[in-house]
């Protein structure tokens, strides 16, 4: 087999969310159909507009040594947390060139974040305003840098065949994916750990994002803000927290006797060209995403039986999502058990797609659709299989594949596809 048509394998899975702070609990939390989102405590909440988000459910500092979580942004914390499960899962005991189990030459590191070290600027900018230029931390600048998680990842793995970090909004999970399968189908990599992460719960973001009403501000029901496909959905729910997956070639995986989760078979991408910020209203560019994953992948359409949608609660991104669906799948789509996941963790921007492709390759592992909670009034343009209230067995026997979709502001649009074995 050429380097270019080489099989991707699932092999390794971590994450910390606002369900759980490992892949298990939070798995057991999405199947459950448990909310994560909370009323914030904070003095400053009190100001706000908006006053919920979802939290991890495990602060890092409680896994990271406090001397080594000082010298990190939140979001590269949770990288690293999410990133150490994942590799010690793919069987991994030892940094690479260690033990000789991996080359580190042919290992890499892609994770992604929608806005990078936000924390860090903002709080070190009060501490320059209020205690002058002296008490700024000189870890700052490796802090706030938006590679930092990837960075740290990959001198925690130590890869060496290359460590990047994109950058497209709420895409940026999803497309470090994408990014790390191509490297190894393309003969980059034998293996690279892969994900997204993000710390956005400050005052500065969630007064922006809510003054630009694209946020609940159903501060009187937290758990129940984040309502997919509800016609009374009123914007998304922040989130924080990481996913990241080990991706690895097939060959390579078999050859060490690894256990395989699923095959990562590829990805799609496309721009809306459409709004910084809104939605083309008919996913036309969703749709081209779609297409060109089929178009590049052996993918068939009749293996495809669950989607784990993008919906993020707002009422013209969902629906646009299902537009596509329907638009590039036709009929096909009525077989697709689609699930809102964001319902339970909230939106974790640029972490999303890292933590949804670690639902979407448990849900083929065990054969299960997470639900979709808070749909009391299904909204009627809602016009596939939403999985509601409980989760639902997927086909137990053959071959199964699923979606999880992607997209942020700019209009980037990236879909990946998994499939068991």
């Amino acid at each position: 087999m050429s380097p270019t048509n080489r099989t991707v394998v699932v092999t390794g899975i971590g994450a910390t969310t606002p369900l759980g702070g490992d892949a298990a609990s939070t798995w057991e939390g999405l199947i459950a159909g448990k909310s994560g989102v909370k009323l914030l405590e904070e003095d400053w909440a009190a100001e706000q507009a908006v006053r919920i988000a979802a939290r991890v459910a495990v602060e890092p500092t409680e896994v990271i040594p406090r001397p080594q979580a000082r010298k990190l942004d939140r979001s590269a914390q949770f990288a690293l947390i999410a990133a150490q499960e994942a590799w010690k899962d793919a069987g991994f005991e030892a940094k690479a060139g260690e033990d000789g189990s991996v080359d580190p030459d042919r290992l890499g590191a892609v994770i992604a974040s929608g806005i990078g070290g936000v924390t860090t600027l903002l709080d070190q900018y009060d501490v320059l305003k209020e205690k002058g230029v002296r008490r700024v931390s000189p870890h700052t600048v490796p802090m706030l840098m938006p590679n930092s998680p990837s960075a740290n990842v990959g001198l925690l793995v130590g890869a060496r065949a290359g460590v990047h970090t994109p950058v497209s909004a709420c895409a940026s999970g999803a497309e470090a994916i994408g990014y790390a399968i191509e490297m190894i189908r393309t003969g980059r990599a034998d293996i690279v750990v892969a994900g997204g992460t993000e710390a956005a719960i400050h005052p500065l973001p969630i007064a922006a994002f809510g003054n630009m009403m694209a946020m609940s501000k159903n501060n009187e029901n937290p758990q129940a803000a984040s309502r997919p496909y509800d016609v009374g959905r009123d914007g998304f729910v922040m989130g924080e927290g990481a996913g990241v997956i080990v991706l690895e070639s097939a060959e390579h995986a078999a050859k060490r006797g690894a256990r395989v989760y699923a095959e990562a078979v590829g990805q799609g991408i496309s721009a809306d060209g459409h709004d910084i910020v809104q939605p083309e209203p008919e996913g036309r560019g969703i749709s081209h995403a779609l297409q060109n994953l089929l178009d590049h992948t052996d993918l068939d359409p009749a293996e495809i039986v669950h989607v784990n949608a993008h919906a993020t609660s707002t009422p013209a991104g969902d629906i646009a999502e299902l537009k596509a669906l329907r638009k590039v799948f036709g009929d096909d789509a009525d077989h697709f058990a689609v699930s809102a996941t964001k319902s339970m963790t909230g939106h974790l921007l640029g972490g999303a797609g890292g933590v949804e492709s670690v639902a979407t390759v448990l849900a083929l592992y065990h054969r299960v659709a997470p639900p979709t909670i808070n749909v009391e009034n299904l909204d009627p343009e809602a016009n596939v299989d939403i999985v509601r209230g409980e989760a639902r067995k997927l086909p137990v026997e053959g071959r199964i594949a699923a979606l999880n979709d992607s997209f942020g502001f700019g209009g980037h649009n990236v879909v990946l596809a998994f499939r068991t074995i």
